[in-house]
């Protein structure tokens, strides 16, 4: 759809609010994997009051967000920044009239990772014959139309209503398994794992709640035989009472009569409480590709390792969610017309912008090989020019494989005395 068509759309008429699914018997059962046998984890906040997941999904959307998007186009065979356009305004410092670029690309990496879709509607402007604004729909008030292919929006938050093609909205996807027009979160199949940590962090809640209140059994000795219904009311009146002093603090406590108390709760070391609870650590790392030390988890770990794992994170996990973020941008904001004279991607050096040592160490290096200039390094740091700092430098230490062969030239050998010969 050409961007005039884009602007003077038809409005359709405000799509009815998307119908929740209700659950049905003949809906088939969650599995294992995806937490069937516990309560469900439908919610993206509740999944966000497990501290490995709140990190694991800060951590992924501030590392996007920080990233400067460069709208680009190509000029003398090159592509150079358009800081001109209106499209590079909207990326990187104000989307949407109430947010800022970084709480925008933060949210739409939230909506990914948790929600498994993220749906921006560029809203143009006739007036400037251009995009005026990216709207980044809510939660839950997108709905897509797999038979006709449409989008029903229904967003009063944004003010966005109507039914949307599929190329007028920026629609970045999760995880892509079985319908690749809908993703699916990553809670979806980590609800399990998740489960047990937050049963885990409930169950150490309640030990330090009551300061690891007393469980055991109230019984009889065995001077009484059989079983009686006075009997027995009297042995639960007797466990609640002792459950109820132990509640409150008591350690010390009397028993009537015959009472024999046992003891039964286990401790945590029996019950290996705090080496399951780092086992799911490291599971929900595994479900979010991200180390387990940029969780602050406590395994040992050195300068070589950790370094490591941060080329890992940054080419495993990063790079192919930024290169998802492009394309889908890329595809929906420019017609097909413009590939190879447009570009947008995300600014890749300025995930070493507070690593000093690595990003001097990358500066040296493009000067050397003659990438980049010293003027062209100045500007990028906000420093001004210097008289022959435009001039291309390479390193003195290589020479051309043409050039090894050249050389100056032998001298000529000098004509043997052959008197000598002539007389033998």
């Amino acid at each position: 759809m050409s961007i005039f068509t884009r602007i003077f759309r038809r409005e359709d008429p405000p799509a009815p609010a998307p119908k929740q699914e209700t659950k049905t018997d003949s809906k088939p059962p969650l599995t294992p994997r995806q937490g069937g046998t516990l309560w469900p984890f439908y919610s993206g906040n509740t999944a966000l009051c497990v501290a490995t997941v709140f990190r694991c999904v800060k951590l992924l959307s501030d590392a996007v967000a920080a990233l400067p998007v460069q709208v680009m186009r190509r000029k003398g065979g090159i592509y150079v920044d358009d800081l001109d356009s209106r499209l590079s305004f909207l990326m990187n410092v104000q989307p949407d009239e109430y947010m800022s670029a970084f709480d925008f690309w933060s949210q739409v990496v939230q909506q990914v990772l948790l929600d498994g879709n993220a749906y921006i509607v560029p809203v143009y402007s006739a007036a400037k014959m251009d995009i005026d604004r990216m709207v980044l729909c809510t939660r839950d008030t997108v709905a897509f139309d797999t038979v006709h292919g449409v989008y029903n929006v229904y967003d009063t938050v944004n003010g966005i209503k109507g039914q949307y093609t599929e190329d007028e909205v920026i629609h970045v996807k999760g995880v892509v398994l079985y319908d690749q027009r809908v993703g699916v979160s990553v809670l979806d199949y980590a609800r399990l794992t998740m489960n047990i940590a937050r049963v885990g962090d409930a169950e150490t809640y309640d030990r330090f709640k009551n300061g690891g209140n007393v469980r055991g059994l109230v019984g009889n000795d065995t001077s009484v035989r059989g079983f009686g219904e006075y009997q027995d009311k009297e042995l639960q009146k007797t466990a609640a009472d002792l459950d109820a002093q132990f509640h409150d603090g008591k350690h010390i406590v009397s028993l009537p009569g015959q009472v024999d108390f046992k003891q039964l709760s286990l401790s945590s070391t029996d019950m290996q409480f705090l080496e399951s609870r780092k086992f799911t650590v490291r599971e929900i790392c595994r479900f979010f590709g991200v180390p387990p030390s940029f969780v602050f988890d406590d395994t040992s770990n050195n300068y070589k390792s950790a370094e490591m794992a941060n080329v890992a994170f940054l080419s495993n996990t990063l790079n192919p969610l930024l290169r998802n973020i492009e394309a889908e941008l890329q595809r929906k904001l420019f017609l097909p017309q413009q590939y190879g004279r447009r570009k947008i991607q995300f600014d890749r050096r300025g995930l070493y912008a507070c690593d000093l040592d690595s990003r001097v160490k990358y500066q040296t290096a493009t000067i050397a090989a003659g990438l980049y200039t010293v003027n062209e390094w100045r500007i990028e740091e906000n420093k001004p020019t210097v008289e022959g700092g435009d001039k291309v430098l390479v390193s003195a230490n290589l020479k051309g494989i043409d050039d090894l062969g050249v050389g100056p030239a032998p001298e000529p050998a000098e004509p043997k005395n052959t008197d000598n010969d002539e007389k033998e």
